[in-house]
């Protein structure tokens, strides 16, 4: 007796390209992202995920010079905390490899 052979599916693979042209497709049009997916052929909680994905690579870039101010001060900050803990993680290295 023969058995039938289990149908794969194929796993499909997106280019980054696609992933955000559909993003922004969904984001542009004011469509439902169930209907978007639909009409791409695509899970809708793919293009989702994709969404999050794409948010989270693209910086924010600031828009006004005030912004610019904030970023470049908040910026600042991050480096002289960076560069206490650098200082400290030296210091302590240096009292560590001497007994």
């Amino acid at each position: 007796m023969n058995m039938p052979e289990p149908t794969e599916k194929k796993r499909r693979r997106f280019d980054e390209s696609f992933k955000r042209q559909a993003v922004e497709h969904w984001r542009s049009s004011g469509k439902p992202r169930k209907q978007v997916a639909q009409e791409l052929g695509i899970n809708h909680w793919l293009l989702r995920s994709w969404y999050r994905e794409l948010r989270v690579k693209e910086p924010v870039v600031p828009q006004t010079k005030a912004d610019l101010q904030a970023e470049n001060q908040r910026l600042r900050q991050e480096l002289e905390r960076l560069r206490e803990q650098r200082d400290i993680l030296k210091k302590t290295l240096g009292i560590i490899s001497h007994p």
